[in-house]
């Protein structure tokens, strides 16, 4: 049976860090189950935490009062959920809820921006690691409100 580190290694987030750099990763870690329609974080919550799915399907919805959520983008294995951890004021700025059972990794922010703050090498290779996710998430978005809005 696979521990935490060994199967954090082999997830695709750390093919971009070095050996020395994937240590100090691991140590924030630990692992998380979410049962189907479970969040694992709401809108306006502090982002202490983001996840690497292993396994399972997370929604990424936008919630506005009155009406059902809009479900914006649907990640699964081997894919991010939560980049509101580098920014501050550190709150999360959507929902994200199960679709099925999921398995995934949690990353302690805090722990990992500590560690970024002393190792600026590291920092800079999660600066690289999590941009092209930010662009990706916000095209999504972006091509969600023009399906909403009917106008292409």
């Amino acid at each position: 049976m696979k521990g935490l580190e060994d199967i954090l290694r082999e997830h695709p987030f750390l093919s971009g860090f070095s050996p020395e750099q994937s240590d100090l990763i691991v140590g924030c870690a630990r692992n998380h189950r979410f049962n189907a329609g479970q969040y694992l974080f709401h809108e306006g919550d502090p982002a202490d935490e983001f996840f690497l799915i292993r396994r399972g399907k997370v929604a990424l919805e936008i919630v506005a009062p009155g009406k059902p959520p809009i479900v914006f983008a649907t990640l699964g294995e081997g894919e991010i959920v939560g980049a509101s951890w580098l920014v501050a004021p550190h709150r999360t700025m959507f929902d994200a809820r199960a679709v099925e059972l999921t398995r995934a990794i949690g990353i302690d922010a805090a722990c990992l921006r500590g560690k970024c703050d002393e190792d600026h090498s590291l920092g800079y290779e999660m600066m690289k690691a999590f941009l092209p996710i930010l662009v990706q998430r916000l095209n999504a978005t972006r091509l969600q409100i023009l399906d909403v809005y009917g106008r292409a």
